[in-house]
C-alpha cells in the first residue's frame, strides 16, 4: 500500500436495497447532510507500529498434536469419548489447530468428535452454528472428525451459590469435554482469566442458556461467575483439559499449550492470559478525533471491533480506556463470515448504507440480548449515510473540531492483527517510540 493514503475510499460503494419501511428506505437511499463546502478530507501517511513480534509456531497441527500427546498421556483411557469445542472466532490456523488436537487425542486412544461451542452465535440455531464452523473452514473432512450440533442443553453441575452449569446435549453425553480456543483479553470484563479455554467450557459449551446467565450480569459478576463456573465444572470430572493458542499482533500463532483439567482455569491459564495481554496493544495515540475502521466482524472480534484496541467498552460498570480517547468511529464494512451478526455495531458512530443492509437483526439482537448489560449500548444503530465518503465527512464535521481545524485521524484495516495504521499530519508529531513512517 502507498505511504500516503486518502482518508476517503478509493471508489464508490453500492448499498441500495429494497426495504418495506418508508423510513428505512430513506436511509438506504441516502440522507444528504449539509457539509461545509471547505471541509477537507486529510491525506494519511502509513505508519508501521512498534508491536511485539515473537517467533511464530512453524507447524500448528504438529505442535498441537505433540503437546496433546505429551501433556494428556495418562489422562485418556482407550475408547474415551471426547467432545472437542470448535469456536466461532477467526483464529489463525484454526483448522490446523483443531485437526492437530483431534489427531493427538486419537493417538492417545480417545474417540473425539466436535461440537460447536459458541453460546448463542449462529442465530442460536444448531444448523447456524454448524454453518459457522464450516464457513471458517472447519468441515468434518478438514478437521478429521464428526461434527455434532445441537442447541439442547443439560444441567451438569451447580456452583456453591447455586448457579447451574450447562453443557450441550452431545457434550454432556461424552465422557469428557475439551475446549480449544485462543486466549486473549475479553471485551466485556477484566479478570485473571478472560477469553480462552475456561470461557469456552463455561459459556460456549453451555449454548444460549449458559451464555445468557453469564452475560446477564455486570462485568465484576461475570468474571466471578466464570471463575466459579469452571471450578464447579472441573469438580464433576467432565473436563479432560484443553488446548490454548496465543496470537501475535501480526496474526501469527506464537504459543500452543495443551492444558490438563487442573490447569484449565488454573495458574497455567492465568499466565497464558497475562502473556496474551502484552500482544494486544491499544491504538498508541492519546487523542483521536476520527477513527476509520475498514472492516469489522465476528471473525475479528466478538464485538465486531475490539474495545481493547479502540478504548470503547461501553458496558455499565466497566471503564473505558483512558487512552486512546476516540471522539468518533467510522466503520466501513463487515466481514461475510459475520453473517449479518453485528453485536458491537453501536461502537460505530457512522456506517454507510452498504453496511446497514447487511445487518441480520434476528442474529444481532439474539446475540445482544444474550450478552445482557454488555449488549445494550453495543446494539445501538449508528448514523447511516449513503457512502463511505459521507461517513468520513460526517465524522470530521462532528468530532468536536471546526471544519478548518486540523484533525487527528487514524485509519486501520481492522482491530485484529494491527501492525500498521494510517494517520493524518497532526499525529505524525505524536508517534510512539519505535513507530516508522513508511516512505
Amino acid at each position: 500500500s502507498s505511504a500516503r493514503r486518502e482518508a476517503r475510499p478509493t471508489g464508490p460503494r453500492s448499498g441500495r436495497g429494497t426495504v418495506a419501511s418508508v423510513t428505512w428506505e430513506q436511509i438506504v437511499q441516502g440522507v444528504e447532510l449539509p457539509f461545509h463546502p471547505d471541509l477537507k478530507v486529510p491525506a494519511l501517511s502509513e505508519v508501521r507500529l512498534p508491536v511485539p513480534r515473537p517467533e511464530p509456531v512453524q507447524d500448528v497441527a504438529a505442535t498441537a498434536h505433540a503437546d496433546v500427546v505429551a501433556r494428556l498421556a495418562g489422562h485418556v483411557t482407550p475408547g474415551m469419548t471426547v467432545a472437542v469445542g470448535g469456536g466461532s472466532r477467526g483464529l489463525t490456523d484454526r483448522v490446523a489447530l483443531l485437526r492437530g488436537t483431534i489427531s493427538g487425542l486419537r493417538a492417545l486412544g480417545a474417540e473425539p468428535f466436535v461440537v460447536p461451542a459458541m453460546g448463542s452465535h449462529g442465530g442460536a440455531k444448531a444448523e447456524g452454528q454448524r454453518k459457522m464452523l464450516e464457513s471458517l473452514g472447519m468441515t468434518e473432512e478438514a478437521i478429521g472428525a464428526e461434527i455434532r450440533a445441537t442447541m439442547e442443553t443439560v444441567e451438569v453441575a451447580r456452583t456453591a451459590d447455586g448457579m447451574p452449569l450447562y453443557l450441550d446435549r452431545n457434550a454432556a453425553g461424552a465422557d469428557r469435554i475439551f475446549p480449544v480456543n485462543r486466549i486473549k483479553p475479553h471485551t466485556c470484563f477484566k479478570g485473571p482469566i478472560e477469553s480462552g479455554v475456561t470461557k469456552m467450557a463455561v459459556v460456549g459449551f453451555g449454548k444460549q442458556p449458559g451464555a445468557a446467565q453469564i452475560h446477564a450480569c455486570g462485568p465484576v459478576e461475570m468474571r466471578n461467575r466464570i471463575l466459579n463456573g469452571i471450578a464447579a465444572l472441573r469438580a464433576t470430572g467432565r473436563i479432560l483439559g484443553g488446548v490454548a493458542s496465543i496470537e501475535s499482533a501480526s496474526g501469527e500463532v506464537v504459543r500452543i499449550a495443551a492444558l490438563t483439567s487442573d490447569e484449565v482455569g488454573g495458574q497455567a491459564e492465568i499466565e497464558l492470559t497475562d502473556y496474551a495481554r502484552t500482544l494486544v496493544p491499544a491504538l498508541p495515540f492519546p487523542q483521536i478525533d476520527v477513527l476509520i475502521v475498514d472492516k469489522g466482524g465476528k471473525d475479528i472480534s466478538g464485538t465486531t471491533m475490539d474495545p481493547n484496541v479502540t478504548g470503547r467498552f461501553w458496558v455499565h460498570g466497566l471503564a473505558d480506556l483512558a487512552e486512546p480517547d476516540v471522539s468518533t468511529i467510522v466503520l466501513l464494512d463487515i466481514t461475510p463470515i459475520s453473517g449479518g451478526n453485528v453485536l458491537g455495531i453501536g461502537f460505530a458512530d457512522f456506517i454507510p448504507s452498504s453496511v446497514a443492509v447487511q445487518i441480520d437483526w434476528q442474529k444481532t439482537y439474539v446475540n445482544c440480548f444474550t450478552a445482557g448489560i454488555a449488549g445494550v449500548r453495543r446494539s445501538r444503530m449508528p448514523m447511516v449515510l449513503p457512502t463511505d465518503d459521507d461517513c468520513i465527512k460526517a465524522a470530521l464535521s462532528m468530532c468536536g473540531r471546526a471544519f478548518d481545524q486540523p484533525k487527528r485521524v487514524v485509519r486501520i484495516e481492522s482491530t485484529l492483527h494491527m501492525t500498521r495504521c494510517w494517520v493524518s499530519d497532526p499525529l505524525l508529531r505524536e508517534l510512539p517510540a519505535g513507530a516508522e513512517i513508511v516512505a
